[in-house]
């Protein structure tokens, strides 16, 4: 067995699940806390969104209202964050949504769902990143306003290309390099809110637009409102795709999960109070670089410029986390036959899946030559069918299944988390444009088709056996009869 694959002990193990990696293989180290952990969480929350988002929000929401947007946006993240919560703390290993549908729908079948997960990790992993590279892109043109379409795109795919070769590393690089991004990142929000606040009139952030108490348009407004807020939202569970790289998962998994949202959303309403009281809210969004046209008014034009660079910074970081997090994902599918065997191969000297990683870089890369609002509505639909949703429901049938599987978090209130969860995704999902929801609905479609094919020429269900692979009871049963073995030894 080559140096680039995982080493299975035994075959009780193989039959069972995928086995913790033996001394001579190469396997993630556990080397990332509670602070790293958050950090990293934050970055991919924050990154350049609210930077790029805020105009919008405020566009659809009509000013003051957007912070019910942010609140709400807020609501349901930890709604959600809570179910990942319990799922990462209870199976903490690397690839996150994947693992946990894999162990709660392979009793009725088999490996249909994480073979989808998949499927649309690959593309809605990226596209995500690419909104980062778009952003960078954009704020860019505070210093090259004159750059032409096929410019802009040159420069994406090579900022691209440069995420992919930072992260080409020993993760305790990696972790050193997160930790400084997050302070850059936090630095770029704290001048913004800084230099609002340096010259705020709570006039301007107060002053309701006329038409404000009509139901039907704010509601209407709210649904794409909360479509741009859970975008901005979205990365608290990044360090689910890192389970098998965090010190005591079941503590720092909820915590980094938990904190970084509540964090986040005190950072966002901040900043959006502190935006709309410096600049009338009908010139905040038609904005396109709204937090270098707050700072220069107030600071002036080199203060701008420097918050600019350190927004660019955020953005690189935010691309950054996203891929370090969403390239475990293929790897650890291809490891349990769910994929291309080639994802589930390890850097042979690093140890990281770098083919994961470059795969993910050029879907990337291409992500950035389509339109910002495109990509969100599509991100944002595609998420809700195959992983929040799907998510969800593992949770209650995981429950149900295996009651023994020792959870060293579980969901605070259950199911009432679950329950506003699920209700704020279908809101969402229904509040996405209809092309998006079509193209969504369409992948899922060529994934079904795929898995078809896949499974009979691999012989899967549901044309071959369908095994049952209780992975983390297994490794659980292992591990208390090893307890209680070298008990008895040192008895005796």
């Amino acid at each position: 067995m080559s140096d680039s694959t995982w080493r299975e002990p035994s075959p009780q193990a193989m039959a069972a699940s995928a086995a913790e990696p033996t001394a001579e293989a190469p396997h993630f180290r556990r080397s990332v806390g509670l602070f790293p952990a958050i950090a990293v969480n934050m970055i991919q929350i924050c990154g350049v969104g609210p930077f790029l988002t805020i105009p919008a929000i405020v566009a659809v929401l009509n000013g003051p209202l957007a912070i019910i947007g942010w609140i709400l946006g807020a609501v349901l993240a930890m709604a959600d964050g809570l179910v990942w919560a319990e799922l990462g703390a209870a199976m903490p290993g690397a690839g996150g949504t994947y693992l946990y549908v894999r162990e709660a729908f392979q009793y009725r079948t088999g490996k249909l769902m994480p073979f989808l997960f998949v499927w649309t990790a690959m593309l809605s992993i990226p596209l995500i990143m690419s909104t980062g590279i778009i952003g960078f892109v954009q704020y860019l043109g505070f210093f090259l306003p004159a750059l032409t379409a096929w410019q802009t795109h040159a420069i994406g795919v090579g900022v691209t290309a440069l995420v992919v070769l930072a992260l080409y590393r020993r993760i305790e690089s990696i972790r050193a390099l997160s930790t400084v991004l997050w302070v850059i990142m936090m630095l770029a929000v704290g001048l913004t809110i800084a230099a609002a606040y340096s010259d705020f009139h709570l006039s301007l952030a107060t002053t309701l637009p006329a038409g404000a108490g009509d139901l039907g348009k704010f509601f209407t407004g709210l649904g794409a409102g909360l479509i741009i807020a859970i975008y901005d939202y979205a990365g608290y569970n990044t360090t689910a795709y890192m389970g098998d790289e965090l010190k005591n998962p079941g503590r720092v998994m909820p915590r980094s999960i938990i904190v970084s949202i509540i964090a986040m959303m005190v950072l966002y309403l901040t900043m959006q109070i502190g935006v709309i009281g410096t600049v009338p809210w009908q010139e905040v969004a038609k904005s396109t670089s709204v937090a270098s046209l707050v700072v220069e008014r107030n600071w002036g034009h080199t203060a701008a410029a420097i918050v600019t660079v350190l927004i660019l910074f955020a953005a690189f970081a935010s691309v950054f986390a996203g891929l370090l997090g969403g390239s475990r994902v293929p790897f650890y599918a291809a490891r349990d036959g769910v994929f291309l065997a080639a994802f589930g191969k390890l850097h042979p000297k690093h140890n990281f899946p770098h083919v994961a990683l470059i795969v993910m870089g050029v879907v990337t890369a291409a992500g950035t030559f389509f339109d910002l609002t495109s990509v969100i509505n599509m991100l944002v639909a595609v998420a809700v069918l195959l992983q929040s949703v799907a998510q969800i429901a593992a949770l209650t049938v995981l429950r149900r299944r295996q009651p023994t599987l020792e959870r060293p978090y579980r969901q605070w209130l259950y199911p009432l988390p679950s329950l506003v969860a699920l209700v704020g995704w279908l809101y969402v999902f229904y509040a996405t444009d209809r092309q998006s929801q079509l193209m969504s609905t369409g992948w899922l479609v060529l994934g079904l088709i795929a898995f078809l094919i896949w499974a009979r020429v691999a012989r899967q269900w549901p044309f071959g056996p369908k095994p049952i692979r209780e992975v983390f009871l297994e490794r659980q049963m292992s591990s208390t009869a090893t307890a209680s073995a070298t008990t008895q030894t040192h008895a005796r």
